[in-house]
């Protein structure tokens, strides 16, 4: 299940970021350093240096978000997320075909975000393309929206035709570490609050909220 975060940074926030990321000074550094053997042949980014600064401030705004906001707390339930990485891909370049690798320098990756820095207008191609079972999802953002998605699919990102696509990736280690499960609990989370907004804290309320938190017990890994 694929989650938009709609937004997930204020407008000018993002406008900043852009501004900064796009900076002479910024030090980009080529993306497959930091891809899997597997992945390097068809990984043609650019990565943001994470031992400078400017990192440092853009890391701790994207993770202050997301650790806000309710629906990453209510389909992700994070034990941590980590490695956040912020990319670049100019025309010709993007991330072929691949899946994240298992473990991440801070974590284990049970699901992916990536956030949008810049508008869709001021870039072509480049959509993100996720392979479910049964078809393809095509995802283009608005400039500080996000998408958190299971790690465990293959996707890819797809050539920039023109301009800059600028984003923030990174992962969540989940307590809950079956996506089937994540989705059970949030619905049932989404039936419970469903039931207490029209009816109260009624028997059926208590019997759902019961069954979520056993739940909770049982699968947290």
């Amino acid at each position: 299940m694929a989650v938009l975060l709609e937004p997930l940074l204020q407008p000018e926030a993002v406008v900043q970021a852009r501004l900064a990321l796009l900076a002479e000074q910024a030090a980009w550094q080529p993306g497959s350093a930091t891809a899997g053997w597997h992945a390097r042949t068809v990984k043609h980014n650019r990565q943001l240096d994470p031992r400078s600064d400017l990192h440092g401030q853009l890391q701790e705004l994207v993770l202050a978000a997301m650790q806000a906001h309710p629906l990453v707390q209510a389909t992700a339930f994070p034990r941590r997320i980590h490695s956040l990485r912020f990319s670049r891909c100019g025309e010709g370049e993007g991330y072929g075909r691949h899946l994240d690798n298992a473990w991440m320098p801070d974590g284990r990756s049970d699901l992916s975000f990536t956030v949008a820095l810049s508008d869709p207008e001021s870039y072509s191609g480049g959509d993100l393309v996720l392979e479910l079972s049964a078809e393809q999802q095509r995802i283009r953002l608005p400039a500080g929206h996000a998408v958190l998605y299971p790690s465990t699919l293959l996707h890819q990102v797809e050539p920039v035709g023109s301009g800059e696509r600028l984003v923030a990736v990174g992962w969540i280690e989940s307590r809950i570490r079956r996506a089937d499960q994540r989705e059970l609990l949030f619905e049932l989370d989404t039936a419970r609050r469903l039931q207490f907004s029209q009816h109260g804290k009624d028997e059926v309320f208590d019997l759902v909220s019961r069954s979520y938190s056993n739940l909770l017990r049982l699968w947290d890994g």
